[in-house]
């Protein structure tokens, strides 16, 4: 079984989730088809097929839930330092095309959002940076092209 890394702070919102999908939208949806069965004829019930879809949504999620939080392997970054770059890292970047400053945190696939500044491990970009110091350029091909980065700093937080 294959660990899976992640911050604590991903492994809470795991947590969170399961917890939510067990406990609130499980009975939610169970309620919504009873009373949708209430209605009769089960063929032509639009309401009882979209709550039994969205029972099917909701149980598979929970399944996969399950299965993150067994493999999971929680990873102190406040215990983490240095300045090369591994799991965890918040690393700041220049787009050398752009001169456009990023800031990304190095984090497990299941809690990465660009969006939000976290990047995962797995990610072209990721793999790329891991090993990396401060000072270095790093040659990158994504689905989007070819990208060129300097690393500027790298911190644990």
């Amino acid at each position: 079984m294959e660990k899976l890394p992640m911050t604590a702070a991903g492994h809470a919102a795991l947590e969170a989730e399961f917890l939510r999908r067990q406990q609130v939208e499980r009975p939610r949806i169970i309620a919504a088809i009873s009373e949708a069965r209430s209605h009769g004829d089960l063929s032509e019930n639009a309401e009882y097929h979209s709550a039994k879809e969205a029972q099917s949504h909701n149980e598979g999620r929970i399944v996969e839930l399950e299965d993150l939080l067994q493999r999971a392997e929680v990873i102190d970054i406040k215990k983490l330092n240095g300045n090369t770059i591994r799991f965890g890292a918040t690393v700041t970047l220049i787009d050398e095309d752009t001169e456009e400053e990023k800031v990304f945190q190095i984090v497990g696939q299941s809690e990465a959002d660009v969006k939000s500044g976290k990047m995962s491990i797995t990610s072209p970009t990721g793999r790329a940076l891991i090993g990396k110091k401060p000072g270095d350029t790093v040659e990158v091909t994504t689905p989007g092209g070819g990208k060129s980065y300097e690393i500027l700093k790298v911190v644990f937080i």
